[in-house]
């Protein structure tokens, strides 16, 4: 056991030793052991001299030099990111202010010597190809590799020609043919490119030597493929000689100033990497000739000048051609000019600082041109997500007011799922362009940054949720909602619709209740990722929920009511009903109470606790009776057929023929009394089409019973006065005391009638 410890000991001293960093080989031993601290290292330290030195000493100096090296590497490491683990907010954007102006500054005051200094490192480069003579032939290489692989190109695509069948535009062309057209027409380029990059490799490696090729490739790939393929996805979006088949909202003036420039700034940036990769190649000093500075501001500034030149046709193609715009689209398409010369700016900012600070890994490889590609480009894909929604949604279902409504909802819904997707893709390019992943903050878990990722992906992955939940449900109620045939205006203004169905009643109040719990659920889960704990949270929730349990007995008890009332399905939206001699049509339904509208246009809101029972008058079918006084000489037996006529009458028109559910017929003699004879007729109908149909009812028997010179029964007070004869001497008294008798009898019946027998009257 002692010679295995021995032995790793040794060997951790080893690569201690071996490996461990140079400064610490001066550093003084702090073992309290006399003899470790006599212990010195050989010279010339190699690993047979640090083998017979360990094995001449004890266990104890093996153990005291192992922790001396230890303490040594603990400490250096320790004075390694002093900066980064103690420096203040306050220093750090000082040393930012510093690097970024020193930069500045640094690059004016060697402008003058930019010519001089690059003139050397081109000077340098021509001797070592041998001088002019060996930088014309290569010059003629990468004509003749260029040449070649374009033949090659134009070859590949002529014997392809006939597998590309692509059908020539068209002015009426959809927007599925015009994709189809573009896209077909895109990948031929692509394909063409292909060929034409595989062709320049193989050409290249045959006819040029290494040496050569470091400078020819990536000259190719950075000032003729970048450019080519830059010009294959502008004429894709932009389509500059084809508008009927644009994508984008723009004229042809815009797309073609678009898309010669945007081919302009990918030679530019081409250059600019060429240019930094072609001077660190030939060991030119960047910091002295400062090249890539000013290459790399002219490509800021192109970005602001073509943001600037063309920021009405770039407003324009942010508007898109979506007529359902918001506020928000309006001003993002008034702001992206300006958002696109803030963003170049920004980058200038960055570069320049994080170039002073020395950290240009990731710039050189281009990842700044990377960050400021997917910067632009989110606000246009927002403008494409809008375009590809409003041709891929769902039609709308139904007609009228609810089904627009319930359409609009439905797109602006899907409009902010892509929103938030296309936010988090673009995040992760980013972030790959710099070299970062998610994955490596998740595996890390340190710091306040991963938290932070981790609370946004939360909040994003809610957010999604909360929008496909109440997407689902309001195509559902919109659906629900539109399904059931609309009244006309004068029909609904009687009350007594039939309403809707217990979904269209149900699905309020799910979707307030989902949306409540989606967002607890994410809002706690983005908390706790910020490493809170939220465990007094919750216990916290129930607490404050007894509390209100208790002190809140009555909204508890309104709330248990309702859903009881809801699982009965009681009453449902737009029904007619009465609770407790209040009557109108249930508008709106909430987690505590109901309203209802009266039909002469009073709101009344109903507690559910409050509500000891309901009558529904809308449910299934409906029956209603009419009355029709007659004089005593009618023959009722004619005045059935009367009714029955007029009920088949009903049932064929077309506007009436769908809600009867029984014709209008007659039911006989139902009172006789002292002014005549009451005839009563009945019909089954739809909840909510009885009253149309009531008033067109009175109308046909009113005609019908002139036509055959029937009159309705009037009433009439006959006063008996004995000695009427002598009628011509009554006093005025007299007469007064004959009215006044009459009109008593007549209040007298008035008022039987309107109690009619204990039963309410219908005021509509």
């Amino acid at each position: 056991m002692i010679h295995l410890i021995r032995a790793a000991l040794t060997a951790t001293l080893l690569l201690l030793i071996v490996l461990g960093p140079v400064s610490a080989q001066g550093q003084a031993s702090t073992s309290p052991d006399a003899a470790a601290q006599e212990t010195t290292l050989p010279d010339p330290l190699t690993p047979e001299a640090v083998r017979e030195m360990v094995a001449r000493m004890s266990d104890d100096q093996v153990r005291g030099m192992l922790l001396d090296r230890l303490d040594a590497v603990a400490q250096e490491e320790s004075q390694d990111t002093p900066a980064a683990t103690g420096q203040t907010l306050f220093a750090t954007l000082h040393s930012w202010w510093t690097a970024f102006y020193t930069n500045v500054l640094d690059a004016v005051v060697k402008l003058p010597h930019l010519v001089s200094e690059e003139g050397k490192v081109i000077a340098g480069f021509v001797a070592s190809f041998g001088g002019a003579a060996g930088v014309m032939t290569l010059l003629g290489l990468i004509a003749l590799t260029v040449g070649i692989a374009y033949v090659v190109e134009q070859v590949a695509e002529r014997l392809t020609k006939a597998w590309r069948k692509n059908a020539d535009p068209t002015e009426t062309a959809t927007l599925r043919e015009s994709v189809t057209f573009l896209f077909r027409r895109f990948m031929r380029e692509i394909f063409g490119l292909i060929i034409f990059y595989f062709a320049a490799r193989i050409v290249g490696r045959l006819i040029m030597t290494p040496e050569q090729l470091v400078f020819a490739a990536p000259l190719m790939t950075y000032l003729i493929w970048w450019p080519r393929l830059a010009a294959a996805v502008s004429r894709f979006i932009l389509a500059p000689k084809q508008s009927s088949m644009r994508l984008v909202n723009v004229n042809d003036q815009t797309a073609r100033f678009l898309m010669r420039h945007q081919v302009g700034l990918v030679i530019l940036a081409g250059l600019t990497i060429f240019m930094v990769d072609f001077n660190l190649t030939q060991r030119g000093s960047l910091s002295e000739i400062r090249l890539g500075f000013w290459l790399d501001s002219a490509v800021y500034l192109y970005v602001i000048f073509i943001a600037w030149k063309a920021r009405d046709g770039l407003s324009d193609m942010m508007r898109g051609t979506d007529p359902d715009r918001t506020e928000f689209d309006e001003w993002v398409a008034r702001g992206y000019p300006y958002f696109a010369v803030g963003v170049a700016a920004a980058m200038w900012v960055i570069v320049t600082t994080m170039t002073g600070l020395g950290k240009t890994a990731q710039i050189l490889l281009g990842a700044h041109y990377v960050t400021m590609f997917w910067l632009l480009a989110a606000p246009a894909l927002d403008t494409v997500i809008r375009g590809l929604v409003r041709h891929l949604v769902p039609p709308m279902i139904g007609e009228g007011p609810v089904a627009e409504r319930a359409y609009v909802s439905t797109k602006r819904s899907y409009i902010r799922i892509g929103r938030v997707i296309m936010s988090g893709i673009v995040l992760i390019l980013i972030a790959r362009s710099w070299d970062i992943s998610i994955a490596d903050f998740s595996a890390a878990r340190q710091g306040f940054g991963t938290d932070l990722i981790e609370f946004l992906m939360t909040l994003a992955v809610g957010y999604i949720v909360y929008e496909v939940v109440s997407l689902w449900i309001n195509r559902q109620l919109a659906k629900e909602q539109t399904s059931a045939a609309p009244l006309d205006e004068e029909s609904a203004s009687d009350g007594g619709g039939a309403g809707g169905s217990r979904l269209a009643t149900v699905l309020p109040l799910l979707r307030v209740t989902a949306q409540i719990a989606i967002v607890v659920i994410f809002s706690l889960l983005a908390i706790g990722t910020l490493g809170i704990d939220i465990t007094p949270l919750l216990a916290g929730a129930g607490i404050l929920g007894l509390a209100i349990g208790f002190g809140a007995q009555k909204l508890v008890a309104d709330v248990v009511s309702g859903i009881f009332f809801l699982i009965d399905d009681a009453f449902r939206v737009g029904e007619y009903v009465e609770v407790d001699g209040t009557m109108g049509t249930v508008e709106k339904i909430s987690i505590r109470s109901m309203q209802l509208r009266h039909h002469l246009g009073l709101v009344h809101t109903l507690p559910y606790g409050e509500i000891p029972k309901i009558t529904n008058f809308s449910r299934d079918w409906v029956i209603m009776k009419l009355k029709f006084t007659v004089p005593f000489d009618v023959d009722p037996e004619k005045v059935r057929k009367i009714f029955k006529k007029i009920g088949q009458q009903m049932l064929e028109d077309e506007r009436f023929k769908d809600d009867f559910l029984e014709p209008f017929k007659s039911q006989g003699v139902s009172a006789i009394d002292d002014v005549g004879i009451t005839i009563r007729g009945k019909f089954m109908a739809k909840p909510g089409t009885q009253f149309m149909i009531r008033k067109e009812i009175y109308n046909r028997v009113q005609e019908a019973f002139e036509a055959n010179g029937i009159e309705f029964a009037r009433r009439e007070v006959r006063v008996a006065i004995p000695g009427l004869e002598h009628a011509e001497d009554l006093s005025e008294a007299d007469k007064e005391a004959i009215g006044a008798a009459a009109s008593g009898v007549v209040q007298a019946q008035i008022e039987n009638d309107q109690k009619g027998g204990g039963q309410k009257q219908d005021d509509r």
